[in-house]
């Protein structure tokens, strides 16, 4: 009887998680890994081994495919001033990352994918990095949750910050928003808001959007060196350099998309499949995140984090005022 009650719920557990997994497509990576977290907490590991094979791939491929919504001219284009920030804060936020990391006693690959994802552009930085130093899924989830964490936090905070604290004009915040915010859409959703909230009757009511969106842009090249350095940081003695091949089809895609006359409705279409799987990605990766794993990891990692944050906050807030 305990054997059939222990097969019905292994089935019910299964089912769940496939359910989950098709609904995680249909949302935002943050409440996907939410999704994940919470299977994992209520029912623990499931597939484990499958999983993460799959999980491994998809992320790689969902990499590749985010490239061709990226137009490198457009993204050069941000100014000599807004590259050569984005090259300090992207130093900056990895050398006083890892040394927070270390301080800390944080995991030193979780406490690099930490930096990574704070210093260029969180999950997609992640995810690009996470396969080059063979991160775990524990890792990953580590620093998934500390980013996407933060990210939600900024989302609210930083468009009040930034014109009540620091009475910035748009361009400023434009600026501030895509160095001090960690993800994509959480720096666009800041700078929209900015935006709306404060500008809507402005010459250029989406000033800031504009700004944040063009440095955010050439902030998520940096993926790239960042890849390639991270390849010889995490190279073992007497081991081959494992070369990211799918960073170089990210390469591809991107240049397929700005010389190559791709139809706009194909980019859009293949982005927006390729930010699907990874939210489908980071749901898997957050159901290896178990309650016994949370316990192991403590809260050592989201301490480095919003340490981090607020290094690269205060600084860039304090450039870009003086500026």
């Amino acid at each position: 009887m305990k054997e059939d009650s222990s097969s019905v719920f292994d089935i019910l557990k299964k089912i769940i998680l496939v359910s989950a997994a098709i609904a995680s497509l249909f949302v935002s990576s943050g409440l996907a890994l939410a999704f994940g977290l919470l299977f994992a907490l209520i029912f623990g590991s499931v597939w484990s081994k499958p999983v993460k094979k799959v999980s491994k791939y998809l992320l790689q491929f969902c990499v590749v495919g985010i490239g061709f919504g990226m137009n490198l001219v457009e993204s050069l284009k941000s100014g000599k001033e807004g590259m050569l920030f984005t090259i300090v804060s992207v130093v900056v936020v990895m050398v006083v990352g890892m040394l927070f990391a270390r301080f800390l006693k944080v995991d030193r690959k979780a406490g690099y994918l930490v930096s990574a994802g704070t210093a260029i552009c969180g999950g997609s930085a992640i995810a690009a990095t996470a396969p080059v130093v063979k991160a775990d899924d524990k890792q990953m989830s580590v620093a998934l949750g500390t980013v996407f964490v933060l990210n939600a936090i900024a989302l609210f905070i930083f468009p009040y910050m930034g014109y009540h604290w620091l009475h910035m004009d748009q361009l400023q915040f434009g600026e501030w928003a895509a160095i001090a915010i960690h993800d994509t859409s959480s720096v666009v959703g800041a700078a929209a808001a900015f935006d709306a909230s404060y500008y809507a009757t402005a010459s250029q009511p989406n000033l800031a959007l504009d700004t944040a969106t063009l440095i955010k842009l050439t902030r998520a090249l940096w993926i790239i060196p960042l890849a390639f350095v991270t390849m010889f940081i995490f190279k073992e003695k007497g081991s081959k350099v494992s070369i990211p091949w799918f960073i170089m089809w990210f390469v591809v895609a991107m240049i397929i998309n700005t010389y190559c006359g791709l139809p706009e409705v194909v980019s859009k279409f293949i982005v927006d499949i390729s930010k699907r799987g990874l939210a489908l990605t980071i749901f898997l990766i957050g159901t290896g995140l178990s309650l016994k794993t949370i316990r192991e990891v403590g809260p050592r990692p989201l301490i480095q984090g919003v340490l981090l944050w607020a290094v690269i906050g205060v600084m860039s807030a304090a450039v870009i005022k003086l500026m």
